[in-house]
């Protein structure tokens, strides 16, 4: 089965093989390795290798009792960080550098652990994210962008956009499904944290190619708010994806798989 054992946690992914350059897809709060059926097959024809997995919390990967051994609901030492499981899993299988393509809560973990490991990554894509950032300047925005009316929306409207809703009922249907079974549900204490603060400072001394993608109807992370990030990244590349929402990777695929494309071609390995 393709588990890989790493502290406190099977990680369950996928892994399309070969011998190209290694795509590492990060997925959002709203998503498992499930989500990237648009994305793993149109990579691997243009020659990558694409590997997938489910986050520590999150859709097959099975939480692991430190005392047993065995698979647990419950409590399962500390949770330690996104980026550091990540790491874990690129030693697993043996990867020395390699692209690093996210969305939503995945750039927040695809940043952390560029800055954290920029030894290892190729390029980064972020897409539709909050990243992360925590200066005082960002975090009001955030705040004034996500106002109660907002929050409680049902997330299916938080997310995609209304043009893909309106058009592709059953994509809607199945972008839903995927979400539905995604979350474990965990104590707060099982939550896991960034390896350090994401801040403008630490951004500002990233040396990694970086594309960030913003759909131009997502209502959580919208061009304006991304774009602030972005002018902190030196070299960065911006770009938008026309009617797209919060899932523009789901929604909009030929056009986001082609800038992504367009992008990791120019920073090989």
């Amino acid at each position: 089965m393709p588990y890989a054992d790493i502290p406190g946690v099977r990680i369950w992914f996928t892994d399309t093989g070969g011998d190209g350059t290694p795509i590492v897809l990060l997925h959002a709060a709203s998503g498992t390795t499930e989500s990237w059926i648009y994305q793993e097959p149109v990579f691997t024809a243009a020659g990558y290798r694409c590997i997938a997995y489910d986050r520590r919390n999150w859709g097959r990967s099975e939480m692991i009792n430190p005392t047993t051994g065995n698979p647990t609901t419950g409590p399962a030492g500390k949770p330690g960080s996104a980026s550091d499981d990540l790491e874990a899993l690129a030693q697993h299988l043996g990867l020395d550098r390699f692209h690093v393509v996210a969305t939503a809560l995945g750039g927040i973990i695809g940043l952390d652990y560029t800055v954290e490991y920029p030894q290892r990554v190729l390029s980064l894509t972020v897409s539709s994210s909050f990243t992360g950032v925590q200066d005082e300047s960002y975090l009001a925005v955030q705040k004034q962008l996500r106002p109660p009316e907002i929050s409680n929306l049902p997330i299916t409207l938080r997310e995609v956009g209304p043009s893909y809703r309106a058009i592709n009922v059953a994509g809607t249907a199945r972008w839903l499904e995927i979400e539905e079974g995604s979350r474990h549900k965990i104590s707060p204490e099982a939550a896991q944290v960034a390896r350090s603060p994401m801040t403008y400072a630490r951004l500002e001394a990233m040396q990694t190619p970086v594309l960030m993608l913003a759909g131009q109807a997502d209502l959580l992370s919208p061009p304006a708010v991304m774009r602030l990030v972005a002018e902190h990244i030196p070299g960065c590349q911006f770009d938008t994806i026309p009617e797209a929402g919060h899932a523009a990777f789901w929604e909009q695929p030929e056009i986001w798989n082609g800038l992504v494309l367009e992008f990791i071609k120019n920073h090989p390995a």
